[in-house]
């Protein structure tokens, strides 16, 4: 078991037809819990029934959340979501937000310095009051994982090449790694040309890019793995990402390979992305049957 803290937004996705909570920090850490570790939750939520309706939520998963602020002065987070005709995911997020006030803690600064790993995200970095909090405890946490989310116009080249360079990992997907490198004048003509120029540029020394129904590359102590995907129907990508990266971290921290560790990752985010919503349960012999077609 390992101790593991996730920093940034908890809200509702609103989807036409229902709404379920998510924020892709809080699905990395109900997977995580899922998988055996103690995982604490640094957020906001306002005051009302929205914010009460998700700590309950974190509670029943066994996320620890004492570290989930409520702010009488802020509503709860939520994001209007779109599935276009390939069930991909297109997001309208309210700002402010609850999530965007999260104040430091001394709390929160304890849990940062003794975990595992300090795993956070690009999105909650979009207003100074939670992206200088954040920045504190980037200066504390032992191992940081940055999982890069860029939602348009939640984000500017210079909060992420700062988040970048205070990463361990860094996790992206194809699309987003690629608008990345535009910023630099080097030419990059693929994924893995890229994964060796962000390695170079910021001293991370793992990284890792999801392909969709391509699969995944993982940079790992100077090596390249893959994995090609597995074929499955896809009912929503919502927090298939996010399954992902806590799959891939729990077998990384646990000293899988990381041929192993990858393979999982990738069975696990392609369950999520057949079932609907962003945090099914899934079983070991699922990931077991899917791994072995």
């Amino acid at each position: 078991m390992k101790n593991i803290v996730c920093f940034g937004e908890v809200l509702w996705d609103v989807f036409p037809e229902h709404k379920k909570i998510g924020g892709a920090p809080l699905n990395v850490a109900v997977r995580l819990q899922s998988l055996g570790n103690h995982v604490s939750m640094i957020s906001s939520v306002g005051q009302d029934a929205d914010g009460d309706k998700i700590i309950d939520f974190v509670k029943e998963h066994k996320v620890d959340a004492s570290n989930i602020q409520i702010n009488p002065a802020q509503q709860t987070g939520s994001v209007a979501v779109t599935l276009d005709n390939e069930r991909s995911a297109t997001y309208e997020i309210e700002h402010p937000r609850a999530w965007d006030k999260i104040e430091l803690s001394e709390k929160a600064i304890n849990r940062a310095k003794t975990a595992d790993a300090f795993i956070y995200g690009s999105l909650a970095a979009r207003d100074l009051v939670s992206r200088n909090t954040l920045y504190e405890l980037l200066k504390i946490a032992p191992y940081k994982i940055f999982d890069v989310n860029l939602r348009k116009p939640h984000y500017s080249s210079e909060i992420l090449n700062e988040l970048m360079h205070q990463a361990d990992f860094i996790k992206f997907n194809d699309d987003e790694i690629l608008e990345i490198v535009k910023n630099y004048t080097a030419v990059i003509n693929t994924v893995e040309e890229a994964i060796q120029f962000i390695a170079q540029q910021t001293g991370a020394t793992s990284i890792c890019v999801t392909k969709g129904s391509k699969g995944a590359v993982l940079y790992y102590s100077g090596k390249l793995y893959q994995n090609p995907g597995y074929k499955i129907k896809v009912v929503d990508t919502v927090g298939a990402g996010d399954s992902f990266l806590a799959s891939l971290i729990n077998q990384l921290l646990n000293n899988s390979s990381p041929q192993k560790a990858i393979d999982f990752a990738c069975a696990v985010g392609a369950i999520v992305a057949s079932r609907e919503g962003a945090n099914p349960k899934i079983d070991k012999s699922s990931i077991d049957a899917l791994m072995m077609v």
